[in-house]
């Protein structure tokens, strides 16, 4: 008898063999409430955030659907997957290869940032999936290399994020290139009214799945805050990284310019890190990406593009040098670290014009992100600015859900830059010797 939790969902064998092969013992909620709907031929309208095995929940289904049916032709494709990043569109390609390994179908992941042709040669065998970005897809399709009307299944991924980043008029071109017959999963973190409006116009009677909302953190993560100047940040960081306990770490910077300054000026003092962001070539990318997943490189220096592109074991530190504008991309930023079960630290700098964006991620998580005043640099400027809002905001009745019960003392160390101090080691974990 067939002990494994993802034969009773009623998957082919040797999709279940390739899932033995990876050690996959017990499907994620997302996966339990979406692989039986997509196996019935339901369209899918489900939220959840990276994390949570969404890529296997649509994955998974659409590969026995696929490998199942009669009349199974090689001459067009027969699935799309769309991402809003190539980094995602890779790591989906793989995935495919994983779970599909036992199977007779063929992949083809298509991306800007690099040389056409070997796509084009790809299209040239018919692959029967397709993971593809909205921009190369168009060039591709426009040039007639690929033909979408005979498509029978269509994956939206990241929808929120393809809005956010302006493909919401691209993916219209590309769902009006397929028949209305097709079997659509859209996949979105968020279910705002803007995209629940995109998927309105592409879903027909879905099935809903809603799981881990995005303002949920795992408790395995452990979150602070470090009040500190601008002009301080490099220096925090520099402390941090050298600790013993930093092993693998995940840097956010707001901008790609601030990202390449903060690896040169790293690199100046002696720590060796990559910049990934979307002024990059894509084999630039992949290779900064490889090496921090080999160990080659033990820091890596991101924008949000791979806030929800990436997939990295052992990820033991999130930091974010610069505090995102959105606070839902908090929730993805830290959501690369603590991942399968591990445990982790996501530490999160405040300069003096970040202590709103720091209120909205508070307002959105619920919970207050946990000080840490006994850095080398400790701004008590800035800790008693965000007391006094915290005050302020009590005194209105608003934000009394999480906020304590009242405003902190200010912490007696001056905001002025000082040597080294063994509480900073309080900052990223690691164990903190008893003074001599």
């Amino acid at each position: 008898m067939n002990t494994n939790p993802f034969h009773s969902l009623g998957l082919d064998d040797r999709i279940l063999r390739a899932l033995v092969d990876q050690s996959y013992e017990t499907p994620t909620p997302v996966q339990l409430g979406s692989i039986p709907r997509v196996l019935e031929g339901r369209d899918l309208l489900a939220t959840a955030q990276t994390g949570t095995g969404k890529t296997a929940a649509f994955c998974l289904p659409m590969l026995h659907l696929l490998n199942a049916r009669e009349g199974r032709s090689n001459k067009h494709v027969r699935a799309l997957i769309l991402t809003p990043t190539r980094e995602l569109a890779l790591q989906i390609g793989e995935s495919l290869r994983t779970y599909g390994r036992y199977l007779p179908l063929r992949f083809a992941v298509l991306l800007g940032g690099v040389a056409q042709a070997p796509q084009a040669k790809a299209l040239r065998e018919i692959p029967d999936i397709v993971v593809a970005t909205p921009g190369r897809l168009l060039d591709l399709h426009g040039q007639r290399l690929i033909q979408l009307d005979r498509l029978e299944i269509l994956v939206l991924d990241e929808a929120d994020r393809m809005l956010d980043m302006g493909f919401v008029r691209d993916v219209r071109k590309i769902v009006s290139a397929t028949p209305a017959t097709r079997q659509t999963l859209f996949f979105s973190a968020t279910l705002s009214p803007e995209i629940a409006e995109l998927a309105s116009d592409m879903v027909k009677n879905p099935a809903v799945v809603a799981v881990t909302p995005v303002a949920s953190v795992s408790d395995n993560i452990t979150q602070k805050v470090l009040f500190v100047e601008q002009a301080d940040k490099l220096s925090l960081l520099t402390e941090i990284l050298r600790e013993d306990s930093v092993r693998r770490a995940l840097v956010f910077a707001r901008t790609k310019h601030g990202a390449d300054r903060i690896v040169r000026q790293l690199e100046r003092k002696g720590i060796r890190a990559e910049a990934i962001h979307s002024n990059k070539s894509q084999n630039a990318r992949q290779t900064a990406l490889a090496a921090f997943d080999r160990g080659r490189t033990n820091v890596l220096v991101a924008t949000d593009i791979v806030a929800r592109g990436i997939d990295v074991d052992g990820i033991t530190h999130v930091i974010n040098f610069d505090l995102p504008n959105e606070p839902e991309a908090y929730v993805h930023r830290i959501g690369r670290t603590a991942r399968a079960g591990a445990v982790g630290t996501a530490l999160s700098f405040c300069g003096e014009d970040e202590v709103s964006l720091l209120f909205a991620i508070e307002k959105l998580t619920t919970s207050p992100l946990s000080d840490v005043n006994g850095h080398a640099f400790h701004s008590t400027a800035i800790s008693a600015m965000r007391d006094r809002k915290r005050a302020a905001q009590q005194g209105t009745g608003s934000s009394s859900r999480f906020v304590s019960g009242r405003p902190r003392r200010n912490h007696p160390l001056s905001s002025q830059r000082r040597r080294y101090h063994p509480a900073a080691a309080a900052a990223t974990g690691a164990r903190v010797p008893h003074a001599a």
